[in-house]
């Protein structure tokens, strides 16, 4: 069997990227909510393992082929080449700019860079007999650029065969192709399933990928000769390269494949490919199945996040409930943008987005434990010690139980964002972190404290306001991947900047040694982290 992408990083030289790849997005029209939602992921995924302190590489891209994006231009009476530049100069980048994403490289498919290598990639598997001319008739969904098995379709009322995706008719096409060997790779497939049970994530996903597979499948058609916006095919012309193997190979092509064998020995294959679950047939099945033919490794994960809906529907462009992040981030901040999504929704589960429940949480999870507890630490250590760090002499019980809570969170964050894509779960161990030392505040009552004037009172005011700094600067290290400009402005407030050095250089996994934030260290009250929301606008 091939080896996965799974093995253990490390931060050598010569060690592995950690290798995180989001989907190429169509640019049919601009990025949406739940582009965003997947991008985001994967960029708090790889924050995270840099500051673990290993070799980390973070993919995204833009797929620029196939009859959708023709269509789309010819509407809008410009050249295909033409609509995917404007699109992704004046949407893609500068809304992943602006959502603080720190991909490693952007890739579209209409660079040379990349159709140079799909030629090659295609034309090796024609040269060694996996790709055959034939003919094919069914149903074909544009917007999902691909044949539908009569069973998938959904049916109007009027009778009329419908995508079960987007809701619209499927046309009915029919073509001559060439046809990769996919159904001979069934058993293959099924042994790497069995052998990797964390090859698809979640479990419901895993599952129905094994049944389909069972099934048998058929050969897949990988050339298109009804039009031509595409790679051509290398050994005939007439044909351009189905627009989904095209993209597929990003993945190889972005790291250097045919082109740098050092980088793409030391990066390929990817650990983890964040897919939304409507493509996830593609990414589990036909993918492995033409790295196999290849001989080459297979990914260590595919994992599928679930559908943002609106109203019942999933947030797409086609179905109109597509929603700017611009409309959120200009209310709420990019950081809570961010870290709201991850904290609402279960990856790999379908969640609702409702504008409400973001402002609740906003405001309660947000605003009142964390924003307000960073404040009147800070406040605190200013008014009874001149904003120098004091140190803490007087620990007890209470203080054992929050070094005891911080190691807990730290773990519990590690492995489930690090190690089991839970955002979710991790997200909620830190924040559980922040309640426990907002608690230990109220019971401690630091304020009734300073009036004892006493060695043994000034002591022990002291080891409450070390221990609470302390914890925070634990939290600006855990959050640093969901938030990291609050993260920062939390970093800097308590005076670690000057005495620890940089934020992002802070190991996550050692972020529960306690103690690193020296006695006398400048904590100032800075800017609100979390200001109070103005009157909430209408849902978007």
């Amino acid at each position: 069997m091939a080896a996965t992408g799974s093995e253990k990083q490390g931060a050598g030289e010569n060690a592995k990227a950690f290798y995180v790849s989001t989907p190429i997005y169509y640019v049919n029209d601009a990025p949406h909510l739940g582009h965003a939602y997947t991008t985001v992921a994967g960029d708090v995924l790889t924050r995270w393992h840099r500051q673990r302190g290993e070799k980390v590489w973070y993919l995204t891209g833009t797929d620029e082929h196939g009859q959708k994006i023709m269509r789309t231009a010819e509407a809008n009476d410009v050249t295909p080449q033409e609509w995917c530049d404007k699109l992704v100069t004046e949407a893609w980048k500068p809304l992943w700019e602006h959502l603080n994403i720190a991909n490693d490289d952007f890739i579209r498919t209409t660079e040379k860079r990349h159709t140079d290598r799909v030629q090659e990639f295609v034309q090796d598997l024609y040269d060694k007999g996996e790709i055959y001319k034939g003919g094919y008739e069914g149903p074909y969904c544009v917007g999902c650029e691909e044949y539908k098995l009569p069973g998938d379709l959904i049916e109007a009322e009027d009778g009329t065969k419908l995508c079960p995706i987007h809701k619209k008719p499927v046309e009915l096409l029919k073509e001559e192709n060439y046809f990769f060997k996919l159904s001979e790779y069934g058993d293959k497939l099924l042994a790497l399933y069995e052998a990797n049970p964390g090859f698809i994530q979640p479990e419901s996903a895993r599952n129905e990928v094994v049944n389909f597979v069972k099934q048998g499948l058929q050969d897949l058609s990988i050339s298109r000769s009804t039009f031509d916006w595409g790679v051509p095919v290398p050994w005939d012309d007439k044909h351009v390269i189905y627009v989904w193997v095209d993209a597929l190979l990003n993945y190889a092509t972005a790291v250097g494949y045919g082109a740098n064998q050092e980088k793409f020995d030391s990066t390929f294959p990817a650990n983890v490919h964040l897919v939304g679950k409507d493509i996830l047939r593609f990414h589990a099945v036909i993918w492995p199945a033409m790295l196999l033919a290849q001989g080459l490794p297979v990914p260590g994960r595919v994992a599928a996040n679930g559908w943002l809906m609106v109203g019942g529907e999933k947030m797409s462009k086609s179905n109109l409930t597509g929603i700017k992040p611009q409309d959120l981030t200009s209310h709420f901040g990019v950081d809570a943008y961010r870290w709201y999504f991850l904290r609402a929704i279960a990856f790999g589960s379908d969640g609702s987005f409702s504008w409400e429940d973001f402002s609740a949480r906003y405001t309660s999870e947000l605003a009142n434990d964390y924003g307000n507890l960073a404040s009147r630490v800070a406040a605190m250590v200013g008014k009874y010690f001149g904003g120098a760090l004091p140190e803490a002499t007087a620990s007890g019980d209470a203080e054992k139980a929050i070094h005891d809570g911080l190691t807990k969170a730290v773990a519990d964050a590690d492995r489930a964002i690090g190690e089991d894509l839970d955002f979710q779960s991790g997200i909620l161990s830190i924040f559980a972190f922040v309640k426990q030392v907002n608690g230990y505040i109220t019971e401690q009552e630091p304020w009734k404290v300073a009036k004892d004037e006493s060695p043994e009172g000034k002591a022990r005011l002291a080891t409450i306001l070390y221990t609470a700094a302390e914890s925070l600067r634990a939290v600006a290290v855990l959050l640093n991947s969901v938030m990291p400009d609050t993260s920062q402005k939390l970093w800097d407030s308590l005076g670690a900047e000057a005495t620890l050095g940089a934020l992002s250089a802070q190991p996550v996994q050692n972020a529960a040694t306690w103690g690193q934030l020296p006695v006398g260290a400048t904590v100032t009250k800075g800017a609100v982290l979390f200001p109070r929301l103005e009157e909430p606008k209408k849902e978007a």
